[in-house]
């Protein structure tokens, strides 16, 4: 219980504050979620009803395409994943979601969070943060694949986020900056 109000009060620091009240009833709606590796915490096909806060591992979103897997998103430690079309239309996603190393998530169900922003403003604008923090980051990659060369892709990607290039498999790094591995290889061996 006490790090599920930690991890409130981190999310409440990050996107908003709340008051000692509100601090509690964001606390009541987090689920904490332990997996291990390459475990698929959303499948294709399913609805997303959470946002996924990781507090500790590596977690991506792919989808398939052409029968091959396509990395979209990595997060890791203090970030958020989720299907936004799904969570919003709830429908079936597109995306699939996975841990690549054993992690630790805690998932704030979208209804609640919902049904507290009609409570008050400061979920409000916690659930705004949220959401305006997933889509710059979706613009920002996807200005990176319209605009940047491979070598640029990975020099972005090493500087902004480390973490991503010296945790995930190779494979991976490739699939989400959208190169073959053995593009991937040339551009590692040029530095």
């Amino acid at each position: 219980m006490e790090r599920r109000r930690d991890i409130a009060r981190e999310i409440a620091r990050r996107y908003g504050n709340v008051s000692l009240e509100q601090l509690d009833q964001l606390t009541e709606i987090i689920v904490p979620i332990e997996v291990h590796k390459g475990v698929e915490i959303l499948k294709q096909g399913e609805v997303c009803k959470y946002i996924y806060y990781v507090d500790k591992g590596l977690i991506r979103q792919f989808y398939f395409k052409n029968n091959k897997e396509v990395t979209e998103h990595i997060a890791y430690e203090g970030g958020i994943v989720m299907c936004i079309e799904s969570l919003f239309k709830r429908e079936p996603s597109r995306i699939a979601v996975e841990s690549l190393e054993p992690a630790r998530l805690y998932a704030l169900n979208y209804d609640e969070l919902e049904k507290l922003t009609h409570t008050s403003y400061a979920f409000c604008n916690i659930l705004f943060n949220i959401l305006k923090e997933s889509l710059i980051l979706s613009q920002q990659k996807a200005d990176t694949i319209r605009f940047e060369n491979a070598k640029e892709r990975y020099t972005r990607t090493k500087q902004d986020h480390p973490d991503i290039i010296l945790r995930a498999p190779l494979h991976i790094v490739a699939s989400y900056l959208q190169m073959t591995p053995e593009t991937l290889s040339r551009v590692r061996h040029s530095y």
